[in-house]
């Protein structure tokens, strides 16, 4: 069977040769609820910002600069969209999620854009925004 498209963009992305795991929105969201993720950018370590995941509908985005947002989460064709509240006409922000030696990472759902991140952090403990925890 050949690899889809997006797959192979993905690669191309992520440097590799073959060792990548698509996962379905809803595993990632399985290892994400409850839980504190940081994002940063693949190859350079820059940390992009960290996201609470309330549930499988809803998070918490704290951007590097500390700047917080509520964001709505939908998992339409097998990606994983964002809709932030500071942002509405934007619209969603969408990615494709999967596994590479052994860490979760996500790469922007556009052709147009290469963008990957890699999930270099998992907390379980409590989430702070702007000083108050998020329940």
């Amino acid at each position: 069977m050949r690899a889809p498209f997006w797959f192979l963009i993905v690669l191309a992305g992520a440097g590799a040769a073959g060792a990548q795991t698509r996962i379905p929105p809803e595993t990632f969201l399985d290892e994400a609820v409850g839980r504190t993720l940081t994002f940063s950018m693949l190859g350079t370590g820059e940390i992009v910002g960290t996201e609470f995941f309330l549930s499988r509908e809803q998070s918490v985005w704290e951007q590097a600069d500390g700047t917080c947002t509520r964001g709505r989460i939908t998992t339409p064709d097998g990606k994983i969209c964002f809709l932030y509240d500071h942002q509405p006409e934007r619209g969603p922000v969408c990615w494709w999620t999967f596994r590479y030696e052994g860490r979760l990472m996500v790469r922007i759902a556009s052709f147009s854009d290469n963008e990957v991140q890699i999930v270099s952090e998992v907390s379980d403990t409590p989430f702070f925004c702007g000083g108050e925890p998020i329940s």
